[in-house]
């Protein structure tokens, strides 16, 4: 085989080759080493660090008269180069430090115990710590160990040396179902302190379990709401496919679904690792081309570690991950730039701080627990101790003044995480399940019986399944599911620094206690963005639709996808991405940005305005100028001309055309409910008397002609004055119309907000159009029918017959009302109104102007025309 073939299918040979000047061997020499199986075993016991270690139980122990077992992963399969000891060892199995502070906080919380007189009163707590790596073929060869001394045998153990009352496992959802199977058989109580596993809720499979993590029913909440603040809604989704992650994809999705969060692309990870680089790069140009920049990762650490490798090695740059766990960053490769890639915004489960624990972790020295292999092999690869077999017993090679504190941030935190933190209850759960157990026996059982009864794990159970206490930092604790409390959610931001250094700033907190859309404060400004960028990415399908637009959705596509189309009329979208445009209230409008609705400005024809005043003044002069006829009438009443033509018949005519000229009065300035009432009933009666007193006037004409000839029996409705009887008949007709009409349904005050762009028009409505037009058409039909005697009688032969007059005025009468009504439905608004008054106006003036005009002008400027023999001597010379 050649070195090349060496190089590519076993990466060992290379790691080991990397590793070459640790040890004097030539190149050529190594490649015959590594052939032979002998010489590579002594070759990585070599790299293993000193010899004494191997002397060691691989093991942190401390006698106690009741112990707890524990069981963590304090090693990481790795052979990346930037996954070496802090010494610059390098090891097939990488010590992970940052896991060695769950050891810390079991032996933190068992001393606080045995100093604790309220607790175990003469009973010392002690405990047994072994590594576990799953999938390894030493899974149950640690807790063989543990359980059963060393004879390894099931069952088997005559000298009782194991005094384990409970077990410890953790971090590991899978781990703790494996070793659970094997724990049942026993009845040993095993509490898991990793995040909650749904999985193992099962209390047929898993009777004697126990999940000291809260649930993380809310965080799906937490992560949406996160998703609102920064306008992300278009996401990639990366979960782990075992069952313990299916349920949260239902909810999350649900909680997207509800708030308007979509998923471009949904990755499902096998705990496979060759298969999850497979299928990433398989979605490599998928998710470069998509316009999700934020990607979702629900995971346990240790699948997050093989994920967060592959982005690292695959992913543009630019990217932001929401997590519900931290990664171990000393597995990434180490890059020589202040800043990341990307950004990483985590979800951790918030607890009080524990006093005295960074002062414990501080003092912790290889001396002072000898029997800790796990602090010897940190101690070893952390403070560049000697490596003579020495130096294993008394470390004088080693910083006198060593300790973990001086160990950089990323690579050991002071400050107890939320793992470790479960480490610290489960503990104290142990000891207060065996207080009570205690208090139970001393009852019922003599002391002499009491240390046999303590030894006996399942005897725990009843006692920790109800277990309810508030621990040191004033936390309570539950150990029954549905009695757990909503966990609240710190979040962290990574920032990164030069060759790896990172260090966690908590940038927000969630909680589900505070009112709904306050559960979620972040300081946005201490963000670490990826390099080069100060503000937060967008994440969307489409760009916001601004405001003035609404969305419209994409056909077949998500409902992320949409376009932006503008308002209609008289609407307006006020904010960003709205679904649908509001429609402005009738005393509003919609600007030309389609985006606020303004208050529209009352009109109505007033009389400072032009048009009002041209009209008030042509209703006043004409009003006048009747009045000064009816003054000449009045004045001339004794000249022939005015008596010949029926002298209180023009008298009504003047009078009700005064009326006339002085309703438009009524039209104009602002509508009140009884100026509405009296326009159409003023109008309609005063030209009804008008026109009634025309029709009388043609008839009296026609019968003043008729009852000369001999033989006429019509001389005595003449004599009678029987035409006078026409006026009071035909008001009374009109006015019993306008009873009707105010009686049925009257005029009132309405608005048009739709005529005039920007203002609302106040007007009077008709109430009935049907009375008005009946109002209306009585009049016209009035008009009519003088039209028709008038014509009828144009050519009878006298001076002072003025049929002619009357036709005239009659044709101008019916021309106006007739042009009036196709004008007055094509207007709109104040226009309206202005047609109907000119239309009166008209009308009146061409009723003045037809008949009493050319009288006046007898009267006024040719009186020698106004004698009866002058217009005898001019008939008789015709």
């Amino acid at each position: 085989m050649k070195e090349e073939n060496l190089q590519t299918c076993f990466p060992i040979y290379q790691f080991l080759l990397d590793a070459r000047p640790q040890v004097p061997i030539p190149k050529e020499e190594f490649y015959t080493f590594f052939l032979g199986s002998q010489e590579l075993l002594l070759l990585v016991q070599s790299l293993a660090g000193p010899i004494c270690f191997s002397t060691m139980k691989h093991r942190a122990h401390m006698d106690g008269d009741a112990k707890i077992a524990a069981f963590f992963p304090l090693y990481t399969l790795g052979l990346d180069q930037s996954n070496s000891d802090a010494s610059g060892h390098e090891d097939s199995k990488s010590f992970s430090i940052k896991s060695y502070q769950l050891v810390l906080a079991l032996a933190f919380a068992v001393e606080e115990i045995n100093i604790n007189p309220d607790l175990l009163h003469n009973l010392t707590l002690g405990f047994d710590i072994y590594d576990i790596r799953y999938g390894t073929s030493t899974l149950f060869k640690n807790p063989f160990i543990c359980l059963f001394g060393k004879y390894k045998i099931p069952n088997y153990n005559c000298l009782r040396e194991s005094k384990s009352m409970a077990v410890l496992t953790g971090t590991s959802g899978a781990i703790s179902s494996l070793i659970g199977t094997l724990l049942d058989i026993y009845r040993f109580p095993q509490l898991t302190t990793g995040p909650f596993d749904h999985t193992l809720r099962d209390k047929n499979k898993f009777p004697g379990l126990y999940q000291m993590a809260p649930k993380d029913t809310s965080i799906a909440t937490a992560m949406v709401l996160l998703l609102l603040h920064f306008s992300w809604n278009w996401v990639v989704l990366l979960s782990l496919q075992d069952e313990n992650d299916l349920w949260i994809l239902p909810a999350l999705k649900e909680e997207m679904a509800r708030n308007r969060v979509c998923v471009d692309i949904e990755l499902a990870f096998s705990k496979q690792v060759i298969l999850n680089v497979f299928k990433f790069m398989g979605s490599y140009n998928q998710i470069n081309k998509s316009s999700a920049n934020v990607f979702i990762i629900y995971a346990d650490n240790e699948f997050l570690d093989q994920v967060m490798m592959c982005i690292e090695q695959f992913l543009m740059k630019g990217k932001v991950f929401i997590m519900n766990s931290e990664w171990d960053s000393t597995l990434r490769k180490r890059y020589f730039i202040l800043g990341s890639l990307h950004a990483r915004i985590i979800f951790t489960h918030y607890h009080p701080e524990v006093s005295g624990f960074k002062n414990f972790v501080n003092a912790v020295k290889p001396s002072k627990y000898p029997e800790d292999f796990f602090l010897a092999r940190l101690w070893f690869l952390s403070f560049n101790c000697s490596d003579s077999e020495s130096d294993c017993v008394m470390w004088e090679s080693c910083s006198h003044n060593a300790s973990l504190g001086w160990l950089p941030g990323h690579i050991f935190y002071m400050t107890m995480s939320a793992d470790s933190y479960n480490v610290y209850n489960t503990v104290y759960s142990v000891a207060q399940a065996l207080h009570e157990m205690l208090l139970h026996q001393t009852e019922v059982q003599t002391m002499e019986k009491r240390k046999w009864a303590v030894l006996s794990p399942a005897k725990l159970h009843p006692f920790l399944k109800n277990i309810q206490f508030h621990n040191p930092a004033g936390d309570q604790v539950f150990l029954h599911d549905e009695k757990k409390l909503e966990p609240e959610f710190d979040i962290v931001n990574i920032w990164n620094f030069p060759e790896g250094l990172e260090l966690k700033v908590k940038v927000g907190k969630f909680s589900p206690y505070t009112l709904r859309g306050h559960q979620l404060s972040l300081s946005e400004d201490m963000v670490q963005w990826a390099i080069g960028t100060t503000e937060p990415p967008h994440s969307v399908c489409s760009q916001s639709c601004h405001p003035g637009f609404r969305k419209s959705p994409q056909e077949g596509k998500a409902a992320c996808c949409f376009d932006c189309t503008p308002c209609s009329e008289n609407e307006m979208a006020n904010e960003t991405d709205m679904e649908q445009c509001v429609k402005c209230p009738d005393h509003q409008y919609a600007n030309t940005q389609k985006n606020q609705c303004l208050q529209r400005a009352t009109s109505f024809l007033a009389y400072g305005e032009p048009l009002g005043m041209a009209l008030v003044c042509m209703s006043l002069c004409l009003s006048t100028l009747t009045a000064a006829v009816l003054g000449v009438f009045v004045k001339y009443q004794n000249t022939p001309i005015v008596k010949a033509n029926n002298l209180a018949l023009s008298y009504i005519l003047l009078i009700s055309l005064i009326f006339c000229f002085l309703c438009p009065l009524l039209f104009i300035g602002h509508p009140k409910t009884a100026t509405c009432i009296l326009q159409q009933t003023t109008f309609g009666v005063a030209f009804t008397v008008a026109v009634s007193a025309i029709l009388a006037k043609t008839v009296t004409v026609v019968l003043a002609f008729k009852v000369t000839f001999p033989g006429r029996r019509m001389r005595w409705l003449l004599v009678s004055g029987a035409p006078n009887f026409i006026i009071p008949i035909c008001t009374l007709i009109q006015v019993t119309l306008c009873g009707l009409w105010l009686g049925t349904s009257p005029p009132f005050i309405d608005i048009d907000a739709h005529s005039e762009y920007g203002h609302i028009i106040i007007l009077c409505n008709k109430g009935s159009l049907i009375a008005f037009y009946c109002v209306l058409g009585y009049l016209v039909f009035l008009a009519l029918a003088s039209f028709t005697v008038a014509f009828l009688a144009r050519n009878l032969p006298d001076t002072f017959n003025e049929a002619k007059f009357l036709t005239f005025s009659m044709l101008v009468f019916c021309s106006v009302w007739l042009t009036f009504l196709p004008v007055y439905h094509s207007a709109k608004g104040k226009v309206m109104v202005a047609t109907e008054v000119f239309s009166i106006l008209a009308s009146s003036a061409g009723l003045l102007c037809c008949i009493f005009a050319p009288k006046c002008y007898i009267i006024l400027l040719r009186p020698d025309r106004n004698v009866l023999h002058g217009l005898r001597d001019k008939t008789h010379t015709r």
